[in-house]
């Protein structure tokens, strides 16, 4: 059974910073590509950041300079660094994993959530 576990989500007026972190357990072969998500109240869900498991990044041109995406594959885990909060930025944030287990191929995991939000 994979469980991604996220932690880190809160409440931080603008200019401020917050480290999320989503941990995935199990029996797990292998992890490709983790990504963090978010999805805002009435708009759609957006990909924030993506890293693959060679460590190449991508990011949206929103958090482009302020988001930095990092994993340590040791632990199967994968951050988020949030420097410079905007309101905008408040959202909650999915975590997502492409995984292999003995039972299925690259298939998509995602966490429950974590919210956060930015006060101006």
């Amino acid at each position: 059974q994979v469980q991604l576990v996220e932690s880190g989500g809160g409440l931080v007026q603008a200019g401020g910073s917050l480290r999320l972190a989503c941990a995935a357990s199990g029996s797990i072969f292998t992890i490709t590509a983790m990504n963090w998500y978010r999805q805002a109240p009435g708009k759609q869900r957006e990909l924030v950041a993506t890293i693959t498991s060679g460590g190449s990044t991508n990011y949206a041109d929103s958090v482009k300079g302020r988001f930095t995406i990092s994993r340590d594959n040791a632990k199967n885990t994968v951050y988020l660094q949030m420097n410079s909060l905007k309101p905008e930025d408040t959202a909650v944030y999915y975590c997502n994993a492409q995984i292999t287990t003995i039972a299925t191929t690259k298939y998509p995991y995602w966490g429950q959530g974590t919210q956060v939000t930015v006060s101006s």
